[in-house]
């Protein structure tokens, strides 16, 4: 990695280009609040913000001063302001996004913004700030080389126990926004969808002062959360463990590595890291099948 660039100590001088840029906000402690994000509210020709009052409240905790225009941009006025802003970049202004929590257009409104703004080949960059769903599946301890984020769960019971069934094969980390009114349905789907064994945690009040990460299988959460749970909710859910894998059934994968030209050695590393088997195991088994 390089080293990072110094924060900047004031907006820099405008240059007349435009540019959307995404800023992450604290998901809850202030604390996190970036010199980007500062510097970048103090630079901004225009803000879109999801709640115009949040936003000001959140500019007075933490002593920030601007001049800009804001406007506000929630889901259900996104695509019409989406041309509007586009429009605003195009005419040189600096557009700064951002919402209540965490990073715009992840569970948030701003990807059609971007889209919008990207689609006519204007600039498009991010302030990045904390996100809920990097900061509970890191928390988890539950593999996280590969990983989906689905969102919130469906509200309607039919449709969450489908949407759920769809995932149960999954084999990456799935992680999941719920609110606490439909933990204790949602938990009984998992529990019936994933099987009771599955391992997860639910993240409450992240980076807050009773920040908890409850911890076990899907049915003694489940028996938790029948308890109540309060504050915002992310449920990060082992993936489906997969059929075990015998070497055997993938000989005609790794004879096709070598009839192409690959080192036996290195082929069977290749399918064994693909299949999540023992390398030696798989060596061994071709070579015990050549012979």
């Amino acid at each position: 990695m390089t080293p990072a660039d110094p924060a900047p100590e004031a907006p820099a001088p405008r240059t007349g280009d435009g540019c959307l840029v995404l800023v992450g906000t604290p998901i809850g402690n202030l604390g996190d609040a970036s010199e980007r994000l500062r510097h970048e509210i103090g630079a901004a020709d225009l803000i879109a913000a999801e709640d115009t009052r949040r936003f000001l409240g959140l500019a007075d905790r933490l002593g920030l001063a601007h001049t800009s225009a804001i406007i506000s941009l929630f889901d259900h006025n996104e695509d019409a302001k989406a041309a509007d802003i586009a429009d605003a970049v195009a005419a040189g202004k600096r557009v700064v996004l951002l919402t209540d929590a965490g990073m715009p257009a992840v569970s948030d409104p701003g990807y059609r913004v971007v889209r919008a703004v990207a689609d006519r080949d204007l600039p498009v960059t991010s302030a990045p700030g904390p996100s809920a769903v990097l900061t509970a599946l890191a928390l988890s301890g539950l593999p996280s080389d590969r990983f989906a984020f689905e969102g919130f769960l469906p509200r309607k019971a039919g449709e969450r126990s489908r949407a759920l069934a769809a995932l149960a094969r999954e084999e990456r980390t799935l992680v999941f926004f719920e609110s606490p009114h439909r933990i204790a349905a949602a938990l009984d789907d998992i529990v019936a969808a994933f099987g009771p064994d599955r391992p997860m945690t639910i993240s409450r009040e992240l980076t807050k002062t009773y920040e908890e990460v409850l911890r076990g299988t899907a049915s003694e959460l489940r028996d938790r959360a029948a308890e109540g749970l309060r504050g915002e909710l992310t449920l990060v859910v082992a993936g489906h463990p997969g059929d075990a894998a015998e070497p055997a059934d993938h000989l005609a994968e790794m004879r096709r590595l070598v009839d192409g030209g690959m080192r036996a050695k290195k082929a069977a590393a290749e399918v064994a890291e693909r299949h999540r088997i023992s390398t030696r195991a798989m060596y061994e088994e071709y070579l015990h099948a050549e012979d």
